[in-house]
């Protein structure tokens, strides 16, 4: 054997043992060994920048409108540094007093598509330029049900949500409980008393069934959580013993059930709420690393859901401005200077995979009228800096 055979054969032993490791790791991840230990160190496997598409903002706030808003100030949120925004839907039946689908459609109310006004329309601009990238918010609220309990009614809501969405770019899921504590297990097994694994198996049951009716309803659609099984890790990071401690237990086999059922281009992206008050490099860099490895790293599938699942960030304006305060007169003051917020920025959408959102309670971005309120120049300017850098614009 020549000494460019041994090479060869080699090299050939070396990727084989590569590849049992791969294989070995990754069914341990999936059930061997404890759940702490599933948050570990995962290997990283490709190159992950294959997973990156061209970085996008979507504006996220208290001035959250509805697609007719969109629709009448679409030029002047054309003309904004965004690719899109996060809405609502409300009924709109005469004579009677509107209803959120947004708030209310995760609970025992089934709503119906013809109460419901015109969804969003596309721009039909083929420049980027035409506030496209929108996502039609539901949340998990009320979230009076028990996972057990006859989900019919949440899952003909979520058909009606993607099917409005179908102008946009897809769904954001809000996974934030804000009412019904869903994702907590020893809430909902006090009441019961069924196990641990009777639940992981009914969330991940009912996490198909949710993205089968999103598809239903527009297919190949982007999902957008506003966190996902990377927070069950951070928990389990920072002292939990076991999902069943945690308060999002049950939010990572939610997901892996919806991971199971995407199909043709469909994706999902964990948003990574966390991320609100980060400013530096590393922080978001970090938080890639924990959304496609180690949160990966803890589901049955790993490598399907790196194919399936990208990272996102979002970034809050005004961050905790109850306690910090936020000033449009002395803007240097903010947690977020103009500046600080540029490069935090920057930051967020060189990490991301695709999204970066700015969510924002005080200041707004548009009203009635289309115009800022409380929102300095320099904010709007350096947003634009940012997503132009990144774009290579």
């Amino acid at each position: 054997m020549n000494r460019s055979t041994q090479t060869m054969a080699s090299t050939r032993r070396r990727d084989r043992m590569v590849r049992l490791f791969i294989v070995a790791y990754s069914i341990w991840c999936s059930g061997i060994g404890t759940h702490a230990a599933r948050c570990g160190d995962a290997l990283a496997i490709g190159d992950m920048k294959s997973s990156r598409r061209t970085p996008k903002l979507i504006e996220f706030g208290w001035d959250e409108p509805d697609a007719a808003t969109i629709e009448r100030l679409r030029v002047a949120m054309s003309a904004s540094p965004f690719d899109g925004c996060v809405y609502h839907a409300n009924t709109s039946v005469p004579g009677r007093p509107h209803e959120s689908l947004t708030w209310k459609g995760w609970g025992r109310k089934a709503f119906r598509l013809e109460d419901f006004g015109p969804p969003l329309s596309r721009s039909g601009r083929k420049d980027g330029k035409g506030f496209d990238e929108n996502f039609l918010r539901f949340n998990v609220t009320p979230g009076d049900l028990d996972w057990f309990d006859d989900h019919a009614a949440v899952l003909a809501n979520a058909r009606i949500a993607a099917t409005l969405a179908r102008g946009g770019a897809g769904i954001l899921l809000d996974t934030e409980q804000y009412e019904g504590k869903i994702f907590q297990y020893p809430k909902l097994a006090d009441r019961t008393g069924k196990s641990l694994k009777d639940y992981e198996a009914q969330a991940r049951r009912r996490g198909r069934e949710v993205m089968n009716a999103f598809q239903a309803g527009y297919p190949d659609l982007a999902v957008m959580l506003t966190f996902g099984p990377s927070q069950v890790c951070r928990e389990l990071e920072r002292g939990k013993k076991s999902p069943a401690e945690c308060e999002y237990g049950l939010l990572l086999p939610f997901v892996e059930g919806m991971v199971e059922a995407a199909a043709g281009q469909s994706r999902i992206i964990d948003g990574f709420e966390p991320s609100y008050g980060y400013l530096e490099r590393a922080q978001f860099e970090a938080a890639r690393e924990l959304i496609r490895e180690r949160a990966a790293a803890m589901t049955s599938d790993p490598a399907r859901y790196r194919r399936v699942v990208s990272a996102g960030f979002g970034l809050w304006l005004d961050f905790d401005w109850r306690k910090k305060g936020w000033s449009p007169e002395r803007p240097d003051e903010n947690y977020f200077s103009p500046g600080r917020f540029r490069v935090a920025l920057g930051h967020a959408l060189n990490a991301t995979d695709e999204y970066v959102w700015i969510y924002a309670e005080t200041p707004r971005w548009w009203t009635a009228d289309g115009r800022h309120v409380a929102l300095p120049p320099a904010y709007v300017d350096g947003l634009r800096e940012a997503r132009r850098a990144a774009r290579g614009d």
